[in-house]
């Protein structure tokens, strides 16, 4: 079982009890947080794939931790021009552990059926 999630801008591969570092998220360590944009939701061979995402399905995760990655240096120089610009970055991360997946898409087919 596993399923592809939007966060941050990047997209991940998840699976139930897997930790990860995303980009900074809102909420305090040790609280859940749901992440609604699923692209992919996969359960062995019944793959639901979203348009872009599935509308109703939720992926469970707890916060961790919160911290800042690497400094990472940007050098920037222009031979001959006496031009020279250092600059630094260091980017906020949150780690989670991915729990459950709950997909309701079933739910509201089932309803718009007995309507």
């Amino acid at each position: 079982m596993y399923a592809v999630i939007k966060t941050g801008g990047k997209q991940y591969r998840v699976t139930p009890g897997e930790r990860l570092k995303v980009e900074k998220l809102l909420g305090e360590v040790g609280t859940d947080v749901t992440i609604d944009q699923v692209l992919v939701l996969a359960d062995g061979d019944n793959v639901t794939i979203g348009a872009p995402v599935i509308a109703g399905a939720v992926v469970k995760a707890k916060v961790l931790s919160h911290g800042r990655g690497d400094k990472v240096t940007i050098f920037k120089m222009r031979r001959r021009k006496h031009y020279r610009k250092t600059q630094g970055h260091r980017q906020s991360y949150t780690e989670i552990e991915i729990g459950n997946f709950e997909n309701s898409t079933k739910k509201s087919a089932k309803a718009k059926a007995a309507e």
